[in-house]
């Protein structure tokens, strides 16, 4: 159940006329009211001697009796809607709803007869609509101290009481929702959603790794968005606007969203805070693939990445929550810049993982002073080293940050539950559902070809590989071969050996993780985990099954080979023959 709270000026009588009016596209029926304050409020849907003219009056009488005295805003409205898969609820239901909703905000609490004057008018089967006035008809301004907050609460208790479908509690910290008339207006104009959501997601991206506020306008700007600064007369910057290029108002005028109307953490000091204490002056530093200079950008920068996000979800066990509240925000600057980096294969699943995982990074933990700049590092080497291909070293090495991706996302989500966040642990595992799937694509090719080489091993090598494998994970051999689960895992075993490293202590460092008890595939995390540790390449060579034909020699071969019959020779006087 959702309870959505507005507030605004003047009379009651335009939003008493729409509540039992036909709706923007006749969607209202059977316009009437569920209670009122006095409960006996006229009622125009179902006595054709009231108006809706006569409901508004009564309710502006508190109003108008203080006259000058009448704050700005003096009309509350609270739209509240059942999930569509909750039980029907009938006109008894939705009274005792509106009384609980407008007792819990402050609006008339529950014996109070001198409180606010409201009606409940209920045009559809799934929600109703509370409008009120502000002004308590003794005279008084209503205490509306955190009323949206008290009505997620109590929306949370009439959930429970009444066998509804229970959703996440807030904190406060969530991006704000498009309006109905944002989603109406998409809709009429063909857009798959919302300028705010486009938006939002286009602020992220420009900011995710940048290193100065400049770039981070510049970027906005290069994404196609219209960008207006604010400056005080002293010539101070005090924050930005942005804009669709498109979208306007009934005058013509472009419809500018503030960073904080977008997202609490996309305002102008926030952002600072971000640039200020992580700088990202350069450009990634280069670590694991240092010998390998063959390796394209993309595929180079990811590998960072997954460094880096591996330390996160080390961070995220321990106990120091400024430091997993910031890594978290890191993160997130990660996966935006994957998001508009990947080939067209995984792309829609990480603009999805993405776009759920910002919900993750806000909570009331809030560190400002925590060193991500790994993190913001390499959000920015993946930004500049421009786009990857779905294939190749691309492909395995965006296999192998989305493979460690997908811990990092279940550690966030341990974290958050742990600290009764529900809505960001709820946010943290969709992230992690979107990965997976945009980590079976990209892995998809370079897991078979690992699968196939293992295969194709030596016995005595296989052998000893499995031994390794069973002792450092503590299983049991098979007595009828090889384990076909573990086909990948020899194979890198096997490269790393020829490498020059020692397969066991690989095998130990890559399974020295507390967040690899909760993938699905653990095979697969320690796989990539490896390929890294040893600075192996991310897409394997497939093996040569048979050999070359042009090493193919015999009294076979000889016995059975042709001379090719001679061609006749063309007279260059004729003309070729049509074909």
């Amino acid at each position: 159940m959702i309870p959505k709270i507005r507030t605004g000026t003047g009379g009651t009588y335009g939003l008493i006329r729409y509540l039992y009016g036909p709706g923007r596209r006749d969607e209202h029926t059977d316009q009437h009211l569920v209670a009122s304050w006095n409960d006996f409020a006229p009622d125009p849907g179902r006595n054709p001697h009231h108006t809706t003219a006569q409901l508004a009056a009564q309710l502006d009488q508190p109003v108008k009796a203080i006259a000058d005295r009448a704050p700005a805003d003096t009309i509350w409205h609270c739209s509240v809607r059942a999930d569509p898969g909750d039980r029907h609820l009938d006109d008894n239901d939705w009274a005792n709803i509106a009384r609980r909703i407008v007792h819990a905000t402050g609006i008339a609490p529950e014996g109070d007869t001198t409180a606010c004057r409201w009606v409940a008018v209920r045009h559809a089967d799934d929600h109703i609509h509370i409008a009120a006035t502000l002004i308590r008809q003794d005279g008084r301004l209503a205490n509306l101290s955190f009323d949206r907050r008290k009505a997620q609460a109590e929306a949370r208790l009439i959930e429970k009481d009444y066998g509804l479908r229970r959703l996440n509690p807030g904190d406060g910290t969530a991006a704000k929702n498009p309006t109905s008339a944002e989603r109406f207006k998409a809709e009429r104009t063909g857009r798959t959603e919302t300028p705010r959501e486009t938006l939002r997601d286009a602020v992220r991206q420009a900011v995710a790794g940048a290193a100065t506020e400049q770039e981070f306008f510049t970027r906005l700007r290069e994404a196609g968005l219209r960008v207006k600064l604010r400056h005080l007369p002293s010539g101070d910057l005090t924050g930005y606007n942005v804009a669709l290029p498109g979208d306007r108002n009934r005058t013509g005028e472009p419809i500018w969203f503030s960073g904080s109307k977008l997202a609490p953490d996309l305002s102008l000091p926030r952002i600072r805070l971000r640039l200020d204490s992580a700088s990202t002056t350069g450009t990634t530093k280069p670590g694991s693939h240092r010998a390998r200079t063959g390796r394209s950008t993309p595929a180079r920068r990811r590998r960072d990445a997954a460094g880096a996000a591996e330390r996160a979800a080390a961070v995220l066990d321990q106990d120091d929550d400024d430091a997993a509240a910031a890594h978290l925000v890191g993160a997130g600057e990660i996966l935006d810049a994957l998001a508009q980096t990947s080939s067209a294969a995984t792309r829609a699943e990480l603009r999805e993982a993405a776009r759920a995982f910002e919900r993750a990074t806000r909570s009331q933990v809030r560190a400002e002073n925590a060193d991500i700049r790994a993190l913001r590092s390499a959000a920015r080497g993946i930004v500049h080293a421009g786009s990857a291909l779905g294939r190749g070293e691309d492909g395995g090495a965006t296999a192998m940050v989305l493979s460690t991706f997908v811990l990092v996302t279940l550690a966030a989500a341990r974290w958050h539950s742990a600290r009764g966040h529900a809505q960001q642990a709820a946010a943290s595992r969709q992230a992690a559902e979107h990965l997976r799937s945009a980590y079976q694509q990209a892995a998809a090719t370079p897991m078979r070809t690992m699968r196939e080489i293992g295969r194709a091993l030596p016995d005595g090598e296989r052998r000893r590989h499995d031994t390794t494998i069973h002792t450092v994970l503590g299983t049991a051999g098979s007595p009828k071969g090889p384990a076909r689960e573990h086909d990948a895992l020899a194979a890198v075993l096997a490269e790393a050996e020829k490498a020059g490293h020692d397969p066991k202590v690989l095998l130990e460092k890559a399974v020295d993780r507390r967040e690899l008890e909760t993938a699905r595939n653990t095979t697969d995390v320690i796989v990539w985990r490896i390929r890294r540790l040893a600075d192996l390449p991310a897409n394997p060579e497939h093996p040569r099954t048979s050999p070359s034909p042009r090493t193919r020699t015999g009294p076979a071969q000889a016995r059975t080979a042709q001379p090719a019959p001679a061609q006749p020779a063309t007279d260059p006087r004729r003309p070729a023959p049509r074909r």
